[in-house]
């Protein structure tokens, strides 16, 4: 079960703004002998937690909105929001790769509703690690 709290952990981390990767974890659990169904759920379920923190943060960041620090101006506000309205819903899906932490803060700034968040990024996340594990399996089959 530490092993498992362990990737839990990484991919946690790998979804917030901490630098971590939880894909090596993963795959060395899986040439352990590891079950990749289990390893698909807890790395899932832990990245997808870890969005919801980076989420989280920005929602924070967007109450924040009228302080000089914020790194966006109103007219740059405006225009994220008008893009975000037309393409960036379905961004979200992309929230596995190196940039969709940008993605999942920007959602949180724009106030995205946490249902459908965690919907798009439920399915993302874990659609990552079946392919992760299917391509572990066809590396260490044999």
């Amino acid at each position: 079960m530490i092993a498992l709290s362990g990737l839990f952990l990484a991919a946690f981390l790998a979804a917030t703004p901490v630098p971590f990767q939880s894909e090596l974890v993963f795959l060395g659990m899986q040439a352990a002998g590891w079950d990749t169904g289990v390893l698909i759920l807890f790395a899932s379920i832990g990245n997808t937690l870890g969005s919801c923190v980076t989420y989280a943060l920005g929602r924070w960041l967007s109450d924040q909105r009228d302080h000089r620090w914020f790194p966006l101006t109103s007219a740059q506000m405006d225009r994220a929001e008008k893009w975000w309205a037309r393409w960036g819903l379905w961004l979200l899906l992309l929230s596995w790769a190196p940039f969709g932490d940008m993605i999942v803060a920007l959602s949180g700034v724009l106030r995205v509703p946490l249902p459908l968040f965690l919907l798009l990024v439920a399915l993302a996340k874990t659609g990552r690690y079946m392919a992760l594990g299917w391509l572990g399996s066809a590396a260490f089959a044999g």
